[in-house]
This record gives structure tokens, sequence and C-alpha cells, in this order.
């Protein structure tokens, strides 16, 4: 009998491990993982309640002047020793028999819930970037200009850049980064002057072959050209420079698409009371906000490496932030924890304002569509009609605009085709992320 309770009493440690750990993780979940383990603790309690209903009836009838009950007493009170492998191992406890079935399913439907949350993690599993020595083309820009990019910064240059690589998130060292530009403008103007070179004794024609010999003055051909090694390498310098700033504009988009719901979010969590860093912590380990979780987590590295306090973190990051609403949002984050006041009040106000601003963006865009639906109706459907009947009416007048039916046919199609394909990207460059 000993060995028996010993058995259901080993199982309910295993359960309140598993009950637990999975409550725990509860707190930084949400959406299709936050039912998955809400499903999962349920069928865990169930698993939980039956075992305790089975240990009063393994007690029963022991005493210090009797013997312990043992084959008999299993008949009377209807107990039964039942085996199940769980997570590779085999567990036997002792249950009533009426209690053996529903036992069973509910550690049926737990097991399907776990292998359902493991499924998803192996899916959705988060790949952790770790900071690396320069490889390729990074290693190259360093081995041959690190140490000029270094004298150029020294004396002050590349300022603005330097703040931009830190607001669009790349991973490239600032000096790095100064290098490799340094290596793309020259090899831009080797390529410039191959060119140069090509085009001054080849020319390109619009028959078969494509390329022939240049057999006028070359002198005069190569002054002409000579805008060309020039040209190219400055569109490629403003080009690499130019990118950390367009990158933190479409990261910052995005951000603003998710920030009103964070803060619904951060202002339902302030509500309970909880501490304002464990605000930051819930939203930066859920899924929900891919773009605004990077920007959260350099606040909890913060904290949790440097050692800084929230608002110096929040501080920090308002200045690195790509999004100018995160960055006012993080200053009055900063300003309302100094002056004391109410952390829930503040994010519920600050969440109603970006609402109402996302809505207006979404009617904003929709007005926008219905604009360019009607320049669409008019260029691609009734323009190509009254076309064709202009055509029509000077076929019949016997005026000649110096093309065939079939040269008018393929412009047409060719038109049609390239206004509809603008129109799509169009609207796939406005479409907002949400």
């Amino acid at each position: 009998m000993i060995s028996e309770i010993k058995k259901n009493v080993d199982s309910e440690i295993d359960i309140i491990r598993e009950i637990s750990y999975f409550t725990k993780k509860l707190k930084f979940s949400s959406g299709e993982e936050k039912r998955l383990l809400e499903g999962t603790l349920e069928s865990l309690k169930q698993s939980m309640k039956i075992l305790n209903e089975s240990i009063p009836k393994l007690l029963t009838g022991i005493s210090l002047n009797k013997k312990l009950p043992g084959s008999e007493r299993r008949e009377e009170t209807r107990l039964e020793n039942v085996r199940f492998k769980r997570d590779g191992s085999n567990v036997e406890v002792v249950l009533d028999r009426k209690d053996k079935e529903k036992f069973l399913r509910e550690l049926s439907i737990s097991d399907k819930f776990i292998q359902k949350l493991k499924k998803r993690e192996k899916e959705e599993i988060e790949v952790y970037s770790e900071f690396k020595g320069s490889r390729g083309y990074l290693k190259l820009a360093n081995k041959l200009f690190f140490n000029v990019s270094g004298r150029w910064i020294e004396k002050g240059r590349f300022k603005s850049l330097m703040i931009g690589l830190r607001k669009a998130n790349i991973d490239v060292l600032f000096r790095s980064y100064v290098a490799m530009i340094f290596l793309t403008v020259s090899i831009s103007f080797i390529f410039g002057i191959f060119l140069l070179i090509f085009l001054t004794f080849f020319e390109i024609e619009t028959r078969i072959p494509f390329i022939g010999v240049y057999d006028s003055g070359y002198f005069l051909r190569f002054v002409k050209l000579i805008w060309i090694p020039i040209v190219i390498p400055f569109l490629t310098y403003f080009s690499v420079y130019y990118y950390p700033a367009t990158e933190r504009k479409n990261i910052g988009k995005k951000i603003d698409q998710e920030l009103p719901f964070a803060v619904i979010h951060m202002s339902s969590v302030s509500g309970s009371g909880i501490e304002p860093s464990e605000i930051f912590k819930i939203i930066g380990m859920s899924r929900e906000y891919p773009n605004l979780k990077k920007e959260i987590r350099k606040i909890m590295n913060q904290i949790n490496l440097y050692g800084y306090d929230l608002v110096t973190s929040l501080n920090n990051a308002a200045k690195t932030s790509p999004s100018e609403k995160l960055s006012e949002l993080f200053s009055g984050l900063s300003v309302t924890i100094t002056s004391g006041s109410d952390i829930s009040e503040f994010l519920e106000k600050r969440s109603e304002s970006l609402l109402l601003s996302y809505r207006l963006e979404r009617e904003k865009y929709t007005k926008l569509v219905e604009t360019f639906l009607d320049i669409y109706i008019s260029l691609v459907i009734a323009a190509p009609m009254i076309f064709l009947l202009l055509l029509v009416l000077m076929t019949y007048s016997g005026i000649s605009i110096g093309f065939g039916s079939g040269q008018l046919s393929l412009m047409s199609i060719a038109g049609i085709a390239l206004l509809n394909v603008f129109f799509l990207i169009f609207l796939q460059i406005k479409q907002p992320v949400y």
C-alpha cells in the first residue's frame, strides 16, 4: 500500500511541475499559444484532482493496530493499477476504476495540447544572432579601408550616418560600414573606367548583333563619355550612404502599425499594478509585435546587462528609436515615472490617441484607393474605348497616322499592361501592414 501511495504522489509531483512551468509561460503568451496553454493547464488540474481523490481511498483502513490492507481491500475499494506512457517513460498510478477512463482522457487532452505547443515552438523558433567576425565583402573592406575610415571618423565625418545605423538596427560596426562605403565607391569607379573604355571603342545598336565597333573619332567620343566614371561613383556613394535612412523609415512605418495595439496591451497589463519593467518584459517576449519587440528588448538589455535603471534606459532607447511615435512614448513614460504619475492612466490616454491616429491613416488610405480607382477606370477602361472609337473614325475618313492596325493594337495592349503594373505596385507600396 505504501508503494502505491508513493506512485500517486510522485505522479502528482510531476504534474505540479508541469503546472508551474506552463503557468509561468502563460504570463508571456498571447493569441493561439495562450489558448493552448490554458487548455493544457485545465486538463492537468483535472488529472491532479482525480489523483487527489484516490489518496483517501488508499489510506482507508490503515491504523496502528491493524494490518495494512492487501488484495482484499483492493477489491473492496475497487482500486486498480493504471499504467501509461508519458514523455518517453512508463508511469503507474492507483485509481478507482470509475475514474480510470476520465483520468486517461484528461492526460490525453493535455498531451495533445503539449504536442501542439512543441510543434508551434519549432515552427516559430526565434533565431538569435550573435556578433561574429566580419566575412566576405565586409572583411575585404576592413582589410583595405579600415584605417582610412578610422581617420575620417576621427575628423568628425559621417556623424549622421552613425545615428542612422543605430536607428536602422544594422548589425555592422560604424567604422566597418564606412570602410565598406570606400570599397564600394572604389569598385564603382573602376567599373566606370572600364565602361568608359568599352563605350569609347564600341557602341550599342538596336539591330543584331547589338554591339558594334565604333569607327568615328575616338578622342571626341572619349570626351563625351568622360562623365561616366564620375557620376557612377557619386550615385553609388549616395545610395550606400542613405541606405540606413531608408531602412530606418521602413522599420519606423512597421513599428507605427504595431504600436497602437501594443500600447493597449501595455495599458491592460499595467492596470494590474505590475512593476513597470515587467510590462516591457511581457511585450518583448511576445510574438505579436515582431518589429516593436526589438526596440523593447533594447530597454531590457540595458537594464539586465548594463545595469541601467528604467528611466535611463527609456531615454537612451528614445534617442535611437526608428519611429518618432515610439520615441515620444518612451520619453513620455520616462517623464511619467520620474514625476510619480499614474503609468496606467498615461498608457490608456496614449493608446486612445494612437488608435485614433491609426484609424485616420486607414481612412486616408481608403480615400486614396477610391481616388486611384476613379483614375484607373478612366485610364484603363474609358480611355482605350475612346481611342478605338477615334481610330475607327480616322480609318473611315482616310486619315493616316503612320502606324498599322497591328502596331496600334500592340501599343494599346502594352500601355494597358504597364498601367496595371503601375497601379498594383503603387497600391502595394501604400498598403498598410495591418
